[in-house]
């Protein structure tokens, strides 16, 4: 996450994603925003929809007239703006900035570990999404990217884990089913249930005491947005071995 990404419409599908999932506060819910500096890039320049309220509104009015207050009237980009604010409630913040440096990088996530203890839910909220072969962890650009160990040490640990994740340039469909195929590692996986937007997803590991908690709230993901956010669920087959 940058902060010059908020507001843009896949931070508003986002926060409404985690305003449902979290049952309105239900939730204890702790967001690493694994936050790094803004750069000249264009990302995050979708905001076109805050001045179209009759189109947009409707989905989840209380994020949109939040980002619009704040975004389009205001001009603030930044994330603490939602973290001040009771939108997104039983929520906790992890804001500091993560670096490419692996030692900074362990430091941060055992800050960020200490931080979580208590939360049902952990949101990863990554630049990229889950890492990459060609960029490895402490390498240049490794920032961009959470990587399995932490998302594995966070469900081991006995969170729920929703994780972001840009779609690359390579066939969608097959692309969610590789990382599915890679989260079958985690042990006592019950399944995994994907958000799809035109230009990111978001992935739900749930711990299996938590699975029927978030189907029920996921059901008003779907009321609300439709085709806009398509909600899949992949079960986790399992084989067992014969006597």
């Amino acid at each position: 996450m940058k902060n010059q990404y908020f507001g843009d419409i896949n931070d508003y599908k986002k926060y409404s994603l985690l305003r449902f999932l979290g049952g309105n506060g239900q939730i204890k819910t702790a967001v690493c925003w694994a936050l790094t500096e803004d750069d000249s890039g264009t990302d995050g320049k979708r905001i076109k929809y805050l001045e179209q309220p009759e189109t947009w509104q409707k989905y989840d009015p209380i994020v949109f007239d939040h980002l619009r207050q704040h975004v389009l009237n205001k001009g603030i980009r930044r994330v603490n703006v939602i973290e001040r604010a009771d939108v997104l409630r039983n929520c906790r913040f992890y804001d500091e900035i993560i670096q490419d440096d692996m030692h900074m990088r362990d430091q941060y996530f055992e800050e960020f570990f200490k931080f979580a203890e208590g939360a049902d839910l952990v949101f990863f909220d990554p630049d990229n999404g889950l890492g990459v072969k060609s960029v490895p962890r402490g390498k240049k650009k490794s920032s961009k990217y959470i990587y399995w160990s932490e998302v594995e040490a966070s469900y081991r640990s006995g969170h729920s884990i929703l994780l972001y994740q840009h779609f690359p340039r390579k066939p969608r469909e097959s692309f969610i089913r590789g990382l599915i195929q890679q989260f079958k590692a985690l042990e006592g996986i019950p399944s995994v249930i994907s958000y799809c937007t035109f230009h990111v997803a978001f992935l739900l590991i749930p711990q299996p005491h938590h699975e029927d908690m978030f189907i029920k709230n996921t059901a008003q993901v779907s009321r609300n947005w439709g085709d806009l956010i398509r909600v899949r669920k992949h079960p986790i087959a399992r084989t067992h071995a014969t006597v």
